[in-house]
């Protein structure tokens, strides 16, 4: 193929999945000319699997990527069908949004918000190889011989790279939803010295929705009180007319049938080899290592308002046709279901994330970043928040500035991208509140507090949503004080009553009106009918801060406490040309590892497999010392050249 000279830009990013949208957007923000290379124009940011934004741990992420100035949640919030807070019974550590998306629309807003965004190029191409000189990434090459030249360049491939669609004995080459795979970009990045593994996810049948028959069903409305997830989105665009969801389950039937038919079943035959998710597994595969479960949850989730097509979550499967069709007609109220779309199962090339730097930029090729499922992800929130990293951190490359990393305690994307550099993942990841040892720290509802200050510095936030920011924290702050100087006694007017109704103790003492809000019972919108405010009322995001703050006070004060412990190690660093082969005593395993992780920080050490207190504490007498023995002073014979 002819290759030729097609343009110059800052950064390109390859992919325009919720990973490469949320890359390119950052970048062009930040001023770099950028360009978005995508498979399909008419596939970005799509949903090839369940048409949902948010949930546990993955709704904070959501939160997080707007509070740095991304797109994600204002995008969902534009096109959002229902809205849903969930774990209300819960603390606030592990309460989360998830919003019903408009397929359709989601993907086709986003598309426009690229389009009209300044100094970001979109376009269609197949990218085959990456352009390298002197062993640094320089741009790259399309299957049509494009050459486009830049000074970083982020891969976001997600599940076209080499992808396979399997369904019963059919396997053939494919990206997600019947699109063109990429496949010569993995086979370059081999041989460029690039491990890769083989992951494997799955999507569900669909059916149509007037085959369906919802009086069988039990009716999930979304909620009436207004939320979002874009501090940006005021609340009277709350659409309190959603669109329902239905759930059902699978019955005994469907357990039967899938039984039978295990001899069929690709995961089981052979046929599919790559790793799938441990936490969303397939029906199949849910009746085989549950066996004792007499049913599962299914919920009947429409795709779009453009659409008659319903999403049965919960029934991922790449059973053939014919036992997906018996195992549908085997669900209460969907006896008659027409089905629309074969679930499948995909199988797909990840870079294995122990190559990267926690700015996601690849160690043994500079200026190249990865991000999304292509590190080993699983979920659109997980992929848009490395992509607005990587986006943020190949700019800043270009731009000559430090990388932005962010740490465990900050938010759950520094979680996610700490667990996949330093402990690596065997199988598609996915964010879990579990994971996070900070949660009552980043939670969803003080993500702007925690993020947009970096968002601001970082030019992605722009002045005046600092402005609004700003104010919204001296107002928290001022009723904080005037809680704190409020004293209320038994005699105070109305104060008898209040606590009557509310089942509260009654006071023989004074108390103060912050301690008063300490009481379970007592909710801060109840407290400031009592003692109202003279100046401007709250907000409904700033009451909420308040009550939180006041209510988990002690709580916040020791997680605080456990990051200020481990504050000293997160700042101390570690040369990444150290010669940990010249650390005397340390034990060969936490050797091994260290070579092999590259961790930035005595913190991130400490967190690598392998690596004991004690050979830390050699690491840290060996730094402190300052006499470094670098791979740069001698030869080493394990050190390959690319």
């Amino acid at each position: 193929m002819q290759e030729y000279q097609a343009g110059n830009y800052d950064v390109i990013i390859v992919g325009a999945g919720h990973a490469g949208s949320e890359a390119a957007l950052a970048s062009a923000r930040m001023g770099c000319h950028t360009l978005l290379l995508t498979i399909s124009l008419d596939m970005v940011a799509f949903m090839p699997c369940n048409p949902s934004i948010g949930g546990p741990a993955k709704g904070v992420v959501v939160r997080e990527i707007d509070a740095l100035g991304g797109e994600m949640g204002r995008n969902i919030d534009r096109t959002y069908i229902q809205m849903r807070l969930l774990n209300t019974g819960k603390g606030p550590a592990v309460q989360a949004l998830r919003a019903q998306a408009d397929k359709k629309l989601y993907s086709e807003t986003m598309k426009k918000t690229i389009e009209a965004t300044p100094n970001l190029d979109l376009k269609q191409g197949i990218v085959e190889r990456l352009l390298i000189e002197d062993g640094q990434c320089c741009g790259v090459i399309t299957q049509t011989g494009a050459v486009y030249r830049s000074q970083a360049v982020v891969l976001t491939t997600g599940t076209s790279a080499r992808g396979q669609i399997i369904i019963g004995d059919l396997k053939y080459s494919s990206g997600p939803n019947n699109t063109l795979p990429s496949i010569k970009l993995s086979e370059h990045l081999m041989e460029l010295g690039l491990e890769l593994a083989r992951f494997k996810t799955g999507t569900p049948p669909r059916i149509h929705h007037d085959s369906v028959n919802f009086d069988a069903m039990e009716i999930q409305p979304g909620d009436q009180a207004p939320n979002h997830f874009s501090f940006l989105t005021p609340d009277e665009d709350y659409k309190v007319d959603s669109t329902p969801c239905w759930l059902t389950h699978t019955s005994q039937a469907t357990h039967e049938i899938i039984r039978q038919n295990l001899h069929r079943a690709p995961m089981f035959t052979g046929i599919v080899e790559g790793v799938g998710a441990r936490y969303c597994p397939s029906i199949e595969d849910k009746i085989v290592r549950f066996s004792d479960k007499p049913r599962h949850q299914l919920f009947i989730e429409p795709e779009s308002l453009s659409t008659d097509e319903m999403y049965v979550q919960g029934l991922s499967t790449s059973l053939p046709e014919d036992v997906q069709v018996d195992m549908l007609h085997s669900v209460p109220g969907l006896e008659k279901a027409e089905l629309m779309r074969l679930g499948y199962a995909i199988e797909y090339d990840v870079v294995v994330p122990h190559q990267l730097r926690l700015s996601l930029e690849t160690k043994a090729i500079p200026n190249l970043f990865t991000a999304g499922q292509t590190n080993g992800t699983s979920g659109y929130e997980e992929a848009a928040g490395q992509g607005i990293m990587a986006g943020i951190n190949a700019a800043l490359k270009v731009q000559g500035k430090e990388p932005f990393i962010m740490k465990r305690s900050e938010g759950y994307i520094g979680v996610m991208i700490d667990d996949l550099v330093t402990k690596g993942t065997t199988e598609p990841y996915r964010l879990l509140t579990s994971r996070a040892e900070y949660r009552l720290l980043i939670r969803h509802d003080n993500a702007d507090l925690r993020l947009t200050e970096y968002g601001y510095q970082l030019g992605l936030v722009t002045p005046e949503r600092y402005q609004t920011f700003q104010a919204k924290l001296a107002l928290i702050e001022d009723e904080m004080t005037r809680l704190g100087s409020i004293r209320l006694t038994p005699k105070t007017p109305g104060l008898a009553e209040f606590l009557a109704e509310r089942h509260s103790t009654q006071l023989l003492d004074g108390i103060l009106a912050i301690d008063l809000l300490r009481r379970p019972e007592i909710r801060y919108q109840d407290l400031v009918t009592l003692i109202p405010r003279q100046d401007q009322a709250l907000d409904r995001q700033a009451a909420e801060q308040v009550e939180i703050q006041v209510k988990y006070e002690g709580y916040i004060k020791k997680a605080l406490q456990k990051v200020d412990k481990v504050k000293a190690m997160e700042e101390k660093q570690i040369p990444h040309d150290i010669d940990y082969d010249a650390v005397d005593n340390l034990a060969n395993e936490a050797r091994d590892r260290l070579k092999k992780i590259q961790p930035s920080t005595l913190a991130q050490a400490s967190r690598v497999s392998g690596v004991n207190p004690a050979d830390i504490a050699i690491l840290s007498v060996y730094i402190q010392q300052g006499k470094i023995a670098r791979l740069g002073d001698k030869p080493d014979a394990t050190q390959k050249e690319i």
